[in-house]
């Protein structure tokens, strides 16, 4: 085992017990004022670095990596998803690039559910009407939403994120349909009760809720676009924890405000931080801040799995969350 201390930069501020960790274990340089760094700045971070830890507010191109230093030996992403990074470059420049898979199941597929609950019985709309001081009493026709038990649920990538909002739906009452790019383990779908449609079209259709789970790649930018969306029942709900550039914003903020189907909650958005400005002060969309994995035990369990890998590296071995490009 070396004795010497990694250089490790990271590009945002992360919970206190986890930079506490970084720095006994590693020489590692802290963003304190957790502002997300422009290009230059992370060229320069990856020069002087043998690990950078990334996060999703960085897009690391195939420019950026070209300026690494002869030092750099790995990324170590602070994250599930990668689409921000360009893992071929990485990967061609001789990198080892490592995300942070599983620890944010639990807590995004609760995100979804809520976005479901939220969204089809009008929580932000009546909580609205209280902060506002509108509320004048109970009738029978007000504020009527939409019952989650006994209706259909259909999800779009059914990972692990998938998987844990199906059993939350079955809970919930709900029959659980999925469209991924293949079927899932025959005992997964048993005990899961889903139902596999190789055709999406088909199955937007015919469910009355669609939870979006699937990662971003050039197969699945603008998955929902305008024609997608229109197949919708008029009653459905649509949710996003995955990742904003799945829909096509436009066309949805065009099919909420025709009210072509019910409404629509939202974690992820196609260029954020900007929201499209056409989806703000709709009634029938839910918007939240990317607050999917926000809990404290998810950030916490990130940053031990970003430390895992980064001191494997250190003491000689394959880190395990190894991130391999995907085939065009």
């Amino acid at each position: 085992m070396s004795a010497r201390k990694l250089k490790v930069v990271l590009t945002r501020k992360l919970p206190d017990a986890v930079e506490t960790r970084m720095r006994e274990l590693f020489d590692a340089e802290l963003n304190l004022d957790d502002r997300a760094m422009g290009e230059e700045e992370l060229k320069a971070a990856m020069r002087r670095a043998e690990v950078l830890v990334s996060t999703i507010t960085d897009e690391i191109t195939a420019e950026i990596i070209a300026c690494k230093g002869e030092n750099l030996r790995m990324i170590a992403n602070f994250g599930a998803g990668m689409d921000h990074v360009d893992v071929q470059a990485a990967v061609d420049a001789g990198l080892i690039v490592t995300n942070t898979p599983g620890v944010l199941t639990e807590d995004t597929a609760d995100m979804a559910m809520a976005l479901i609950l939220a969204t089809a019985r009008r929580l932000v709309e009546g909580a609205d009407v209280i902060r506002r001081g509108e509320f004048s009493g109970w009738t029978p026709t007000w504020m009527c939403g939409r019952r989650i038990w006994g209706k259909r649920l259909g999800i779009i990538g059914m990972g692990r994120i998938g998987q844990a909002m199906a059993r939350r739906a079955r809970a919930f009452g709900l029959s659980v349909h999925y469209h991924n790019r293949k079927p899932v383990n025959p005992r997964i779908e048993e005990e899961l009760n889903a139902t596999y449609w190789d055709d999406l079209d088909q199955m937007l259709a015919r469910v009355d809720f669609v939870s979006v789970n699937c990662p971003h790649t050039p197969q699945t930018h603008h998955l929902l676009d305008a024609r997608r969306l229109a197949l919708l029942q008029p009653h459905a709900v649509l949710v996003n924890t995955a990742r904003g550039e799945v829909i096509d914003e436009a066309a949805l903020a065009a099919a909420l405000k025709a009210r072509s189907f019910a409404g629509a909650g939202l974690d992820v958005f196609e260029k954020e931080p900007v929201v499209h400005p056409d989806l703000i002060g709709l009634p029938n969309v839910t918007l939240l801040p990317h607050m999917g994995s926000a809990t404290v035990e998810a950030r916490v369990d990130m940053g031990e799995r970003v430390i895992l890998n980064i001191k494997t590296l250190q003491d000689g071995h394959r880190p395990p969350d190894r991130v391999i490009p995907q085939a065009s």
